[in-house]
């Protein structure tokens, strides 16, 4: 299923339809401010798991990220620091992702490795899902082979031929921007830019 969502003006029961879904453990694909992302509820683990299987990712060696509407969400599933609350303020919501210690809250999946990425998009279409469906949202790029053109993970019409059955939505938002984001670890003692992409970090 394709379904189109604007950046303002959408409408309330479309929306709450497709949240519905999410927080029933869909897997939904949609537009962050970054590249196309997958993903589904982060507290729907079987959902969680089917993700990790597309993506080929084990949760055990590989940290997931998660998709919080705002600070007190992500204060919610992650532990975050005077000092590191004060970095994420100056650049969210933003195309970063910011590796910090998992919360106790989060599924045993996210508690494998004792890291998870957070991002508060500022993508106003991915914004207004997160606020509507009220629950955070495992998200991982759209899976591409090494040969594909970069439209595969920016174009929702071709994104939808390709997983159109592997998924349960594809939102089309429009193109997206293309670059992945930028992640900062601040799980040690200093914070370190371990991928620079889209976002530039101000301390």
């Amino acid at each position: 299923m394709l379904k189109r969502l604007y950046e303002k003006n959408n409408r309330p029961a479309e929306l709450e339809q497709i949240c519905s879904m999410l927080r029933d453990g869909a897997l939904v694909i949609y537009p962050t401010d970054t590249l196309y992302a997958i993903g589904c509820s982060a507290l729907a683990v079987r959902a969680v798991e089917r993700i990790c299987t597309i993506k080929k990712v084990d949760p055990r060696k590989n940290n997931l990220s998660v998709l919080c509407r705002d600070f007190s969400q992500a204060a919610e599933y992650a532990r975050i620091s005077d000092r590191v609350f004060r970095l994420m303020k100056k650049n969210l919501p933003g195309p970063f992702t910011f590796i910090l210690p998992t919360g106790s809250k989060l599924p045993h999946i996210f508690r494998l490795r004792k890291e998870v990425g957070i991002r508060i998009p500022a993508c106003p279409v991915l914004k207004e899902l997160l606020e509507v469906a009220d629950v955070p949202l495992l998200s991982m790029s759209v899976p591409a082979e090494e040969d594909d053109e970069p439209a595969f993970r920016t174009d929702p019409e071709l994104i939808y031929e390709r997983w159109a059955d592997e998924v349960d939505l594809v939102i089309d938002g429009g193109i997206a921007p293309g670059m992945p984001s930028t992640v900062v670890d601040c799980t040690g003692e200093e914070v370190e830019i371990v991928r620079q992409g889209a976002g530039v970090l101000q301390d």
